[in-house]
């Protein structure tokens, strides 16, 4: 496993910290590039604590050798990445714009260029249908993963009913990007309603924009980086 795949991870906890993506919960995940049957978790802590030696080494049952204590979904992660081999990369996070789309019947709309990615629509997963009314909503071991893996079948991200969301995508900053993004378009889409007469972007539009977004993420990612290492150093300060 190269360390920079493990700094990249530190770096995307801090980022999706900063960006308001992620609080005490939630968490990010990457695939192994020496091994697609492993990918690198941290372990149960807040993501804004991440350090490389916080980084876990995970199997595809969510097992790993390290004695930490581990996050209870990490079966999110592992079983997105068994169902999805071109999924190199999972957010999973509890944004608070994005929460409300879980629990109505209102669809998540593609309202502006960088959240193109959603124009080819937005799973959902219903935990009920799986195990019943009376979970705490957790995806708490592999056939809730699995479950949840078949919900979002190709789709880059999907809601979590009264739970929160997932994004993937191909590699760690465009999972990253998609996250935040999809919580900047639900807040957009949160504040347009009222206005009743908004024009979402149609299929064609989303693809055009997601294809030409995603040769330009590095720009958002290295901008979110530096923002996050200097609320890290504040941190430390304090």
């Amino acid at each position: 496993m190269t360390q920079d795949l493990r700094t990249q991870l530190v770096e995307a906890n801090h980022i999706l910290f900063d960006q308001g993506v992620l609080d005490a919960f939630g968490h990010v995940s990457v695939r192994s590039d020496e091994r697609p049957d492993r990918f690198l978790l941290a372990r149960n802590m807040a993501p804004v604590l991440v350090t490389a030696e916080d980084v876990q080494e995970y199997d595809l049952d969510g097992r790993t050798s390290d004695r930490a204590p581990s996050y209870l979904e990490r079966f999110i992660h592992a079983e997105i990445y068994r169902a999805r081999p071109d999924v190199q990369a999972v957010v999973h996070s509890h944004s608070a714009s994005v929460i409300p789309f879980g629990l109505s019947s209102t669809p998540m709309r593609p309202l502006f260029h960088m959240a193109g990615f959603l124009a080819d629509g937005i799973a959902r997963f219903e935990i009920r249908d799986v195990a019943g009314d009376a979970t705490d909503l957790l995806v708490r071991d592999a056939d809730l993963g699995a479950a949840l893996a078949a919900s979002l079948g190709e789709a880059p991200f999907a809601l979590m009913r009264g739970h929160g969301s997932v994004a993937v995508a191909p590699s760690l900053p465009l999972a990253v990007y998609r996250a935040v993004y999809a919580e900047e378009n639900a807040a957009l889409q949160l504040r347009s309603m009222p206005l009743g007469d908004t024009v979402q972007l149609t299929v064609g539009e989303g693809r055009a924009a997601a294809d030409t977004n995603a040769g330009q993420v590095g720009r958002a990612w290295d901008m979110w980086r530096r923002l996050a290492a200097a609320r890290q150093q504040g941190l430390r300060a304090g």
